[in-house]
């Protein structure tokens, strides 16, 4: 068996990339080595190596791939442009954080072959049903494990390839399974008979209670017996059941007999547990589906800080990647740290630090091409202006010049406004969030001085946290905090209109005298004492107002705060580190994974009204207050990803969930740990929480790898808002750190969501 039948193979560029080329790997100018690339036999994984290199080789498989870049599309192949021509070049993007491939073929002909080849079979791998996805994993197993390439695996092959899958299987039992699957008593199984032992071996008992519980026979759900398991277990309305249930049938059940018969078998039900109806996540929460034409300032909005940095903050490398990578994560906020560079060109870069340079007007020119790939919503170019007016004017003309009209310059209507405009009347537009000379409408002179510049004011607000600590290593560097007086450009003054930068003077000041889009820029840590000592006129003020908050001076190393406290009050734009994966990144991730992902999600109506009274301090007190009951039985865990690569490494996994939201309900839980069984762990434990404010909690589920003698090794994990979870049988389908997906790993649960009385 081949899961991808022989059509992906017999076409002439997935041909071309089979028999193998030779291309050149490009890191920079000076690092361009050739390396053999083939595309290995079960269609998808590429495998290259360079030729001196003995033994070793990389291999990655195409579902790691997200685009293909054609041509000088990367900042490494334009560095090199002279040399390679466009049409020879082209250029890997991978899911998640990790760094593009840029390679070099010897001819246009061999390089388009690769560039269509590697677009058909990502577009294949894309468009798999969850049964071809598992089978194509099967394959992948059995292809790693035939050690001889004969197409069979007699049963010392089968017992290595347990232990690589991560599990730890006693003897006998698995031998009963081979030798049933070995119906020619052959002592090897070829693919077909090594499908059906990997079916018996994952035969999921759990999965088969359930099954039994609503099936009069024991073989299938007719339609009725599954819409009954639908309203009772899956909590789904009687109406809506009756239809989904035959909808599943069609849409999940493999064999065409049970569906004359309006039935679903074992297999059917399975497939559907495991696809996106069966998971964890509402489906129709994932599409856009919320009320797009509120004000700005009523909407969390999802906001990256340094956004041209790929590492840390004092020695990393400036990027335009680092772009194109939040953009396509759905962020709709990126920072730009501009700087008078030495030919009358602004430059971006952490200034008074050692990480490189780039061109503002390349910044611009990416943000153009990639700002509404993810989503055609705004996007706010949050400007850290450090330049002097003559190149703060070369600044406005690049944006001008560039953006065109996808740059808003005049407000919408000619209108001066009483509040801000929605990301439905902005779609498609790029705001400029900086200082501007007067106010909107105002006649002004020329320049404007002003004392400082936003990143200043940072050095003022952490001046505090920073004194008690020791200096940190930004302020070992030459020149920083230092307050200068700041002209500010008529030129690129003009181009500021629903975002202008102004210093916070309290929130009495503002109520009484800011104009709607006007904006104060916080650090953490002024943000979290305004949370604790002032949280509800916090979140009166974001009612109003747009506030965008970034990480403290210290952070250094690029890592982040937890932006939940910062939701909590409503701030729109909570900037954080994207290049560094982990928690914080993990609940950006999870509270934007709602709403079509478009990087904007409506706020709860308790924080979007002017007089709300709303204290995250004490929830209890607002109205429509609906306290929560979540309970969560971990059942089980499907193929967990191995921590150690090692031979004979299994793991004993654990699962912790995790609630995020106000103080009240911060909480967390854990099962006990499952002894050297990382491929079917059943635990059977329930997890039970209490949330009182439900609209602003998160949920994150963890497994880890338990350790007893050193912390535990993170395994995987998913974090969704409570209010998109589905009630129910699901699915959890689990992330690698990166966030990306690692397939066919899962955990099985069972949860149930009732109002606390």
């Amino acid at each position: 068996m081949d899961p991808e039948g022989s059509r992906i193979q017999d076409d002439s560029d997935v041909k071309v990339m089979m028999a193998g080329s030779t291309l050149r790997k490009v890191k920079s100018k000076s690092w361009k080595k050739q390396r053999h690339f083939r595309l290995l036999e079960d269609g998808m994984t590429i495998w290259y190596k360079s030729r001196w290199a003995g033994r070793g080789h990389t291999t990655f498989s195409v579902t790691e791939v997200e685009a293909v870049r054609e041509g000088h599309q990367s900042e490494v192949l334009l560095s090199v442009a002279e040399e390679f021509p466009a049409d020879a070049c082209f250029t890997l993007v991978f899911h998640g954080r990790q760094g593009n491939l840029d390679l070099v073929a010897e001819t246009a002909e061999e390089a388009g072959a690769w560039i269509r080849g590697v677009r058909k079979l990502v577009y294949k791998a894309q468009t798999m049903d969850e049964k071809e996805r598992l089978d194509q994993w099967v394959w992948d197993w059995f292809q790693r494990a035939d050690k001889n390439k004969d197409g069979k695996m007699n049963f010392k092959e089968v017992r290595t390839l347990l232990k690589m899958m991560n599990v730890d299987m006693n003897e006998e039992h698995a031998l009963h399974l081979f030798t049933m699957a070995d119906k020619a008593e052959s002592g090897s199984l070829e693919i077909q008979q090594f499908v059906h032992f990997y079916k018996m071996l994952t035969q999921r008992d759990e999965v088969w209670k359930v099954f039994q519980d609503y099936s009069e026979d024991g073989e299938m759900l007719m339609a009725s017996e599954l819409q009954n398991f639908l309203s009772i277990e899956q909590h789904e309305e009687g109406q809506r059941s009756s239809q989904h249930a035959q909808q599943l049938i069609d849409r999940y059940e493999p064999s065409e007999a049970a569906k004359k018969q309006r039935a679903m078998t074992l297999d059917g039900f399975q497939v559907y547990l495991c696809s996106r109806e069966g998971s964890v996540f509402k489906p129709e929460h994932r599409e856009l589906h919320q009320d797009m034409s509120q004000p700005l300032c009523h909407y969390f909005i999802s906001s990256s800080h340094n956004t041209y940095l790929l590492e840390d903050q004092l020695r990393g490398q400036s990027s335009l990647e680092a772009y194109i990578q939040a953009l396509k994560r759905g962020c709709r906020c990126v920072e730009v740290d501009c700087w008078d560079g030495s030919d009358g060109e602004p430059v971006v870069y952490h200034g008074h630090t050692w990480t490189s340079k780039i061109l503002f007007r390349d910044v611009v020119s990416t943000l153009k091409e990639y700002a509404f790939k993810a989503s055609d919503f705004p996007v706010i170019l949050s400007l850290e202006n450090h330049c002097g007016v003559e190149q703060q004017t070369v600044m406005a003309q690049h944006l001008s010049h560039i953006l065109g009209d996808t740059l808003l310059t005049a407000l919408l209507g000619g209108q001066i406004p009483q509040q801000l405009p929605s990301p439905q009347e902005l779609r498609g537009k790029i705001l400029l969030k900086a200082k501007k000379i007067g106010d909107l409408g105002d006649c002004v002179d020329e320049t404007l001085t002003d004392e400082v510049s936003d990143d200043e004011e940072m050095a003022n607000d952490d001046a505090e946290s920073l004194s008690a600590e020791g200096p940190s290593p930004a302020e070992c560097l030459p020149e920083t905090g230092k307050k200068s007086k700041s002209q500010l450009s008529r030129a690129l003054s003009d181009l500021v209109v629903y975002c202008k930068s102004v210093h916070f003077h309290g929130f009495e000041r503002a109520r009484s005298h800011a104009k709607c889009y006007e904006m104060s820029s916080f650090s953490e840590s002024k943000a979290k004492r305004l949370a604790k000592d002032a949280g509800t006129d916090f979140v009166q003020y974001n009612a109003r107002h747009l506030s965008r908050i970034y990480p403290g001076g210290r952070r250094t190393d690029s890592s982040n705060y937890n932006p939940q406290d910062m939701w909590n009050v409503g701030s729109q734009m909570v900037a954080l580190n994207f290049q560094t994966a982990g928690l914080e990144m993990d609940l950006n991730d999870g509270l934007f994974r709602q709403n079509g992902g478009c990087g904007f999600v409506l706020k709860p109506d308790f924080m979007r009204g002017g007089a709300t009274r709303f204290s995250p301090e004490k929830p209890g007190e607002r109205p429509g207050y609906g306290p929560r009951r979540l309970s969560i039985q971990v059942i089980s865990g499907q193929q967990l990803p191995k921590v150690n690569q090692k031979e004979g490494s299994i793991v004993d996994p654990l699962v912790r969930v995790e609630v995020y939201g106000v103080p009240q309900d911060q909480a967390r839980e854990e099962t006990s740990h499952i002894n050297n069984n990382g491929f079917n762990p059943v635990w059977n434990e329930t997890l039970n929480f209490v949330v009182h404010a439900p609209e602003l909690a998160l949920v994150r589920f963890e497994v880890e790898d338990h350790d007893k003698a050193s912390r535990n090794d993170f395994m995987g994990q998913f974090t969704l808002p409570f209010t998109c979870i589905q009630a129910g049988y699901r699915h959890v389908h689990l992330l690698s750190r990166d966030g990306t997906a690692i397939p066919p790993s899962s955990l099985f649960v069972n949860i149930s969501i009732s109002e606390l009385t």
